[in-house]
């Protein structure tokens, strides 16, 4: 079987205490280190609930995601604001538990140290190789995003990576193909660039040398008058 069977206008969709139950909701706590999740919108919810209802009534299906997607999105562009109401009101729900568990979030050390300023980069340097993945991702991500206008960054990425996950061993050769020719450039660019800073290093010693031998000459002529 597959997903094209799936029909979200026969999901019944049950009240919002249970859907916001389903999310993991948890109670207050006190100072933690553990980031809290993140937020979810209302069409997220909506995705959610249809997988959740889909899957206790055909355990035994496989999914191909992408066509389940652009089946919610039809979906959610057909209902009405009532609804989507109850999936805007557990997103409301979601944005309080999240704006809650921040005010108790206490970053570790580790997040600390990501979220400083990082020294900046060379603009000369070589654009690093892109993985096959990556290559992948911007390719489909504009895809992903037609279907799913509605979906959050976070969204996204766990849908190009599920996209990637059931890809065509030739569609992931392909682009294997490309990580490696954009691999074997940065290594050439790199080398080049790496060659050119130890003759830019030794220039610029030579030339500190060079201005303070003058700076010595100029002192003991100084001293002699």
């Amino acid at each position: 079987m597959c997903a094209a069977h799936w029909n979200p206008q026969q999901v019944v969709l049950p009240g919002s205490h249970f859907l916001y139950q389903s999310r993991g909701a948890m109670p207050k706590q006190v100072k933690s280190d553990v980031k809290p999740r993140g937020r979810m919108t209302a069409y997220a919810f909506f995705v959610q609930i249809c997988r959740e209802e889909h899957k206790k009534k055909h355990p035994d299906e496989h999914v191909v995601f992408a066509e389940f997607s652009k089946k919610c999105a039809e979906r959610w562009k057909s209902m009405s604001d009532k609804e989507k109401k109850r999936f805007h009101e557990l997103a409301d729900k979601d944005k309080q538990r999240y704006e809650t568990e921040m005010k108790d979030y206490t970053p570790s050390e580790n997040d600390k140290r990501r979220g400083k300023k990082r020294k900046m980069k060379d603009p000369n340097a070589p654009k690093r190789p892109l993985t096959a993945f990556f290559l992948f991702s911007n390719v489909e991500r504009s895809k992903v995003k037609e279907i799913n206008p509605e979906y959050t960054a976070g969204d996204t990425s766990k849908e190009l990576g599920r996209r990637w996950s059931e890809a065509d061993p030739s569609v992931k050769s392909k682009y294997q193909e490309l990580a490696d020719k954009d691999k074997a450039r940065y290594d050439r660019e790199m080398s080049e660039y790496k060659l050119k800073g130890k003759f830019t290093s030794a220039a610029q010693r030579a030339k500190e040398e060079e201005e303070a031998e003058l700076d010595d000459d100029e002192e003991e002529e100084d001293d002699v008058e």
